[in-house]
C-alpha cells in the first residue's frame, strides 16, 4: 500500500501530519501531485474556531483543511480523455450532482448537494496527492505557475462578483475590505474595465498593496468617515456599484449610504452576525439594487485566460509561503498576522 503525508487540524489551533494512504484514479478522475495550497480565510475559522456559520468540524476527530490548489497529474483514470499524466492543473472545488436544477440551469454553485472539499465534513486538500474529477481539474498554460494557480480559486470569487455587479466600463466602485477577496474583486472589476476604484480598510499595508494593485484612492476607515470620503471622491453622487467583502455588519451597512442612486450593491464577505440593522429606505429611495455572491459559477476558464494574457497579475496577493512541513506556523501565520498577512502559500511537492 503507497503511503503520503496529509495535514490535519486535531483540536483547535493545531496542525499535525500524518501519512495516510496514497490515492488511485477510479473512473472519470485523475490523480495530481498537489504542489501550491492556498490559506483561505474559511480555513483560518475552522483552525481557530471549528466552524464557519452553520458548518462545524467534528473536533473528535483529525480533519483537513485547504481547497485552493493546484498541481501536477500523475495518472489518469478510465475513461479521462482531456487530460494526460504532466499537465499542470488547478482544481476547481465543489464537486456538484449535476442533475439538480441549478446545475442544469448553469447556476451549479447554488447546488444543494456539492461536496466542497474543506466544508466539514468533506476533507481538504492539504495532502501531498487528491484523486479529483477531471471535470474539476483546468489545465494551466505553460505561462502561469502552479503558485498562480492557487490563486485561481479566490480569483474566482472576485471575478464572480464583478459579474453579479455588472460593472461597466467607467463605472465608480466602492470596495469595503482590502483583504484577499477585496483584492480579487479590484483586480476584476479593474479587468472589467471600471473607472475610479475606491478601497476601504483599517489597516495601512493592505491599502498600500490595494494602491499598487491599481486603487485609484485608498482610505483608511478608521481615521476617515467612509460616507463623506466616497462622496467627496464622487462629487456627492456615491458609487455606482459598492461591493462588501469583509463580512462586517459595520460595512454591510454603511453599503446602503455609499451607493449611487440606481446603482447596484453587492454582498460578498459573509458576516457572523445572521441578522444586521440595515437601513432599506435608504434602498428604496435610490432604487438600488442588492445581489450577493456565493462562491462563483462558469469562472476558472476566464479567470485562468486573464491571469495568462497579462489582464490580471495575481502574484502580489501572496505575502507569506511556507514549506509542507511548516503547515502549522503557517495556519498559525495566517490566524495571527493582522498587519500584512494577506494570502499565505504552502508549498507541497515541488
Amino acid at each position: 500500500m503507497a503511503m503520503m503525508k496529509g495535514a490535519f487540524m486535531r483540536g483547535l489551533d493545531n496542525m499535525i501530519i500524518k501519512e495516510i494512504e496514497k490515492p488511485k484514479a477510479g473512473k472519470g478522475n485523475v490523480v495530481v501531485s498537489l504542489e501550491c495550497v492556498g490559506i483561505c480565510g474559511s480555513d483560518v475559522h475552522y483552525y481557530h474556531s471549528g466552524r464557519v456559520g452553520n458548518y462545524i468540524v467534528d473536533l473528535s476527530q483529525d480533519y483537513m483543511l485547504g481547497h485552493e490548489t493546484a498541481g501536477t497529474v500523475v495518472e489518469i483514470g478510465e475513461g479521462v480523455t482531456s487530460l494526460k499524466v504532466g499537465d499542470r492543473v488547478c482544481l476547481e472545488p465543489g464537486v456538484t450532482d449535476g442533475t439538480c436544477e441549478f446545475c442544469k440551469s448553469g447556476k451549479y454553485n447554488l447546488c444543494p448537494n456539492v461536496c466542497f472539499p474543506a466544508t466539514p465534513p468533506i476533507p481538504g486538500c492539504n495532502e501531498e496527492f487528491i484523486e479529483f474529477p477531471a471535470d474539476y481539474c483546468f489545465k494551466l498554460p505553460d505561462n502561469v505557475s502552479t503558485r498562480e494557480g492557487a490563486l485561481i480559486e479566490p480569483l474566482s470569487v472576485g471575478f464572480h462578483a464583478a459579474n453579479q455587479g455588472d460593472v461597466q466600463v467607467g463605472e465608480t466602485v466602492c470596495i469595503l475590505g482590502a483583504g484577499t477577496i477585496g483584492m480579487t474583486t479590484l483586480l476584476s472589476c479593474k479587468a472589467h474595465g471600471a473607472g475610479k476604484i475606491i478601497v476601504f480598510d483599517l489597516i495601512p499595508a493592505k491599502l498600500e498593496l490595494a494602491k499598487k494593485m491599481g486603487a485609484d484612492v485608498v482610505i483608511n476607515s478608521k481615521e476617515t468617515d467612509p460616507l463623506k470620503a466616497v462622496m467627496d471622491a464622487t462629487d456627492g453622487q456615491g458609487a455606482e456599484k459598492v461591493f462588501e467583502t469583509a463580512g462586517s455588519a459595520v460595512t454591510i451597512a454603511q453599503t446602503a449610504f455609499l451607493v449611487k442612486r440606481g446603482g447596484t450593491i453587492t454582498l460578498v464577505g459573509l458576516s457572523t452576525k445572521p441578522e444586521i440593522t440595515y437601513n432599506f429606505s435608504q434602498i428604496m429611495d435610490k432604487e438600488a439594487t442588492i445581489k450577493s455572491v456565493f462562491r462563483y459559477r462558469n469562472i476558472y476558464p476566464k479567470a485562468i485566460a486573464a491571469v495568462a494574457k497579462g489582464a490580471i497579475d495575481v502574484k502580489p496577493l501572496v505575502t507569506h509561503e511556507f514549506d509542507f512541513d511548516h503547515i502549522q506556523e503557517a495556519y498559525q501565520e495566517a490566524l495571527n498576522n493582522r498587519t500584512d498577512a494577506l494570502k499565505v502559500m504552502i508549498h507541497i511537492n515541488h
